[in-house]
């Protein structure tokens, strides 16, 4: 046997130990009955939250299951590098937790859940916030993210920051996605030779390999939803608005936004619904007095495709023939379903954008930054886009050791956002991607959703050439700033494949409640096992 085999057949031996060898080890609360640890390589979040209620199960039991866990997968063995920093408040939080729910009313269904943060969202504690850049090395924010304060309320316990592409993947376009100075490249788990993707990447890789409940992602374009199809996991991009983005490390005003991560669909209705709430300091969230909902595992229901209409995007297709054969499978299960399917409807291609879109995020890019460093005040030790960029090239051999910063440089020769050339394109693209392109196809064919492949199957990771992406459908809606569903699929060679759901602002139950109906159909997830590489691959 070659070292490489050997090597690979003690990661998939210890990707299926591992989670026996937790639920051994985990410790108890003193006074409490001895439970077993669920698997936690195939339990969802929603699963632990009812034992965790329930009391056959502590949030400490738990805590030292997800630590061990990714002392044995992510630090070591399979080495996916998912995790960037723990939380040394862990089981200090976790007995506080515990305790809580014995002298106190609960504060529901979240309380006690191990979660993990990307790293571009505040948290007031003992975590730094970092974007994984040497240039927020070891600072603290001052206060949580709004969305973090919101999760924290309810009884969430965070078990660390999770790993991302650097800056959320603006610094270059020739970046390796899941790269960033601090944390290393954080690997795919269903090939560890294959891209996570996005920018969430290392929220989508701990979810996947089971490290913690579930996770926090970010968007612009695709963050949240590429890495959570290219890791076979259920993500929400949610209506712009609907979220606050308080605290969090800006790319876009007009574009970002936050969103779960999670293994099934009731998951990530259950964190979506503490998640959503109005903040004062984001005036975008006003938008949405009246549209939320407290909780969105109310919306789920198994017949909920029954009579809906569904678009079917054949530019989405196309990525792969093996993909296309797949969600064309699942377009006559969605037909056997009881929906509606349209066939095909067209919607306006990004380049029909003509750049306009990358124009928009270079001039908020260098605003956003400068207005969110101010609130980081003194402890850090750049305070705007140029000063990053200086840092970097200080630190080149470090910050640039794959590849370079040229959309920061573009980015800061761009005016204030008075100019008329970043009116003019964020109007374009507020035509062509909601007015003229989403509302228009939704309107003219009497759609409740758009469906397609989420994108190609996950890519090679090199570090010389950066991502070779293989195509992706997330562009409409995040640009119109509407909701975006991705729902595993199934898998091509064991690489994973999402199915998308689009729909209307504010459409987040209907998405759901779709995505559920045929998650519930086809039961096409399955968890990874570590392959060094995708099944057939030399």
């Amino acid at each position: 046997m070659d070292m490489d085999m050997k090597r690979r057949t003690f990661i998939e031996r210890l990707a299926v130990a591992g989670s026996g060898a937790v639920a051994l080890k985990a410790a108890n609360t003193p006074g409490q009955v001895s439970h077993p640890v669920p698997d936690l390589a195939i339990t969802p979040a929603s699963e632990l939250a009812a034992s965790l209620s329930a009391g056959t199960l502590s949030c400490r039991q738990l805590v030292d299951a997800y630590l061990q866990r990714i002392a044995v997968q992510d630090r070591q063995g399979a080495g996916i590098r998912s995790v960037l920093a723990l939380n040394p408040a862990a089981t200090k939080d976790a007995r506080r937790l515990d305790a809580e729910r014995t002298s106190r009313a609960s504060r529901g269904p979240l309380q006690g859940l191990p979660l993990l943060l990307k790293d571009n969202l505040d948290t007031a504690d003992s975590m730094p916030t970092t974007a994984g850049s040497l240039a927020l090395a070891g600072t603290f924010a001052p206060r949580d993210a709004f969305l973090v304060g919101r999760l924290r309320g309810a009884g969430a316990l965070f078990l660390g920051k999770a790993n991302l592409s650097e800056w959320a993947n603006i610094r270059s376009s020739h970046s390796s996605s899941g790269w960033s100075a601090l944390g290393g490249q954080t690997l795919n788990p269903y090939a560890l030779n294959r891209s996570p993707s996005g920018s969430s990447s290392g929220s989508a890789a701990a979810v996947a390999a089971g490290l913690c409940a579930a996770a926090i992602g970010t968007e612009t374009d695709g963050s949240i939803v590429s890495p959570a199809s290219a890791c076979s996991l259920v993500g929400l991009k949610p209506t712009l608005g609907l979220v606050s983005r308080s605290g969090i490390i800006p790319i876009s005003a007009s574009q970002d936004t936050a969103g779960p991560m999670a293994r099934s669909v009731r998951d990530a209705a259950l964190l979506l619904g503490v998640m959503a709430g109005n903040d004062p300091s984001d005036p975008a969230t006003a938008a949405g007095e009246g549209h939320r909902q407290t909780d969105y595992t109310t919306s789920l229901d198994r017949n909920a495709l029954r009579g809906a209409r569904l678009g079917v995007v054949r530019s989405w297709f196309g990525t792969h023939p093996d993909v296309d054969v797949l969600i064309e499978g699942h377009l006559e299960r969605l037909r056997d379903l009881g929906a509606v399917l349209v066939d095909p409807v067209s919607l306006p291609t990004l380049h029909q954008f003509g750049g306009a879109e990358f124009e928009v995020l270079l001039y908020e890019l260098k605003a956003g930054l400068a207005s969110y460093l101010a609130t980081r005040g003194e402890s850090v030790r750049v305070h705007s886009l140029a000063d990053i960029i200086a840092f970097n090239e200080r630190h080149r051999d470090r910050e640039l050791l794959h590849f370079g910063q040229e959309t920061f440089l573009q980015a800061e020769l761009k005016g204030p956002l008075s100019d008329p050339t970043y009116r003019e394109a964020r109007e374009r693209c507020i035509r062509l991607a909601r007015v003229e392109g989403l509302e228009a196809a939704l309107s003219a064919h009497r759609l409740d959703a758009l469906i397609g492949p989420t994108s190609g199957l996950p890519w090679l990771i090199d570090p010389v050439n950066g991502d070779q992406g293989t195509g992706g459908c997330s562009s409409l809606a995040a640009v119109a700033g509407t909701p975006h569903l991705t729902v595993p699929a199934g898998y091509v060679r064991g690489l994973p494949v999402g199915l998308s759901f689009m729909g209307p602002a504010w459409s987040e139950p209907a998405l759901l409640a779709y995505g559920f109906a045929f998650e519930q159909a086809t039961h096409a997830w399955r968890p990874p096992r570590f392959l060094r590489t995708a099944e057939g691959e030399v």
